[in-house]
């Protein structure tokens, strides 16, 4: 018999701290008209400062939990995408299961950036058709606002901090259709974290850079690429697509990708306007949002894609 994984529950997680377009006016030369007309952001959540992002996670992953009627206990896999993990090591993911109080399932980070859900989501998919799992935790958690230059206006005004979860679970039927990555490393000057780690200092400076218009010109042409393959893969027309989640990073690629699909704005979940990018977070918090509002419901063809630093791209076609 096939095996599949179907996703059982969904869960998210926002920092209580809210720091709106008018609050940076105050501290870097900007305004909420330059910032939301160029990326439909109006606000975004920090995380406080005693809060990681195995801490985002931990709040996440109970909400998918508990949406999903599934115990802790029943995980047979942890797979965490992020790139501001708690520490080099151990994994975020390691330090989640100790705080969720689960033991011997194992646990690993994935960093795709902001492609990062999309790349765990497929991972967790390949392991559970393996036959081997039941359950898996499948989390995308972010703190931004720790590696962002905050006197650069043309990028910390872009980025927030935040949790998203799902719960996969076996299924006899498709769930998750099917996933399609991709990366070329070639472009990884073009949005980086420069820094490291040597000798007990910091070496280069680990604070975000990015070719802003580089990285539109990238994102819109790829996004539109993979969204394609994914199509032809399952032999599906555009309008089978009952909603599209693309990453949530700036309001314009959002718009551009779903013009290349043909598909109304009706027809995508945006919560860039109140989350701003939540790179690894951005994709499984649209995904919750769309879930508990009531648009996203059994039986439905949802598209998630996402682009990021690396470069990394996919998308993956889910049957609700």
């Amino acid at each position: 018999m096939t095996v599949y994984s179907r996703i059982a529950g969904t869960g998210s997680y926002l920092p209580a701290k809210v720091l709106t377009n008018r609050d940076l006016e105050t501290r870097v030369k900007t305004s909420d008209e330059w910032i939301y007309s160029r990326t439909g952001i109006r606000q975004r959540h920090i995380a406080a400062e005693n809060q990681s992002a195995s801490d985002l996670a931990l709040l996440a992953s109970h909400r998918a939990l508990e949406a999903a009627s599934v115990n802790p206990e029943s995980i047979n896999l942890i797979i965490v995408a992020t790139t501001t993990p708690d520490m080099v090591f151990p994994s975020t993911a390691c330090i989640l299961q100790a705080k969720l109080g689960i033991k011997n399932c194992p646990a690993f980070d994935v960093q795709a950036v902001c492609s990062g859900f999309v790349y765990a989501l497929a991972t967790a998919d390949q392991f559970m058709r393996s036959g081997q799992y039941q359950t898996i935790l499948v989390v995308g958690a972010e703190v931004y606002s720790r590696i962002l230059d905050w006197e650069d206006r043309t990028t910390c005004v872009l980025f927030g901090d935040g949790a998203g979860a799902v719960v996969l679970q076996r299924s006899d039927v498709p769930g998750i259709l099917s996933s399609h990555l991709h990366a070329d490393g070639s472009h990884a000057d073009i949005l980086s974290v420069p820094g490291g780690v040597s000798g007990g200092k910091i070496s280069g400076r680990p604070l975000l850079q990015m070719e802003g218009n580089a990285v539109f010109k990238f994102a819109v042409r790829v996004l539109g690429e993979v969204a394609e393959e994914a199509l032809a893969a399952n032999q599906l027309e555009k309008s089978a697509i009952d909603w599209l989640i693309p990453h949530q990073a700036n309001i314009r690629i959002i718009q551009a990708t779903a013009r290349k699909l043909g598909l109304p704005m009706e027809k995508v979940i945006t919560t860039v306007d109140r989350h701003a990018n939540t790179s690894a977070a951005s994709i499984p918090l649209a995904l919750d949002t769309a879930v508990r509002d009531g648009r996203i419901r059994a039986g439905q063809l949802v598209m998630l894609e996402g682009v990021g630093g690396g470069f990394t791209w996919g998308a993956i076609l889910v049957r609700m």
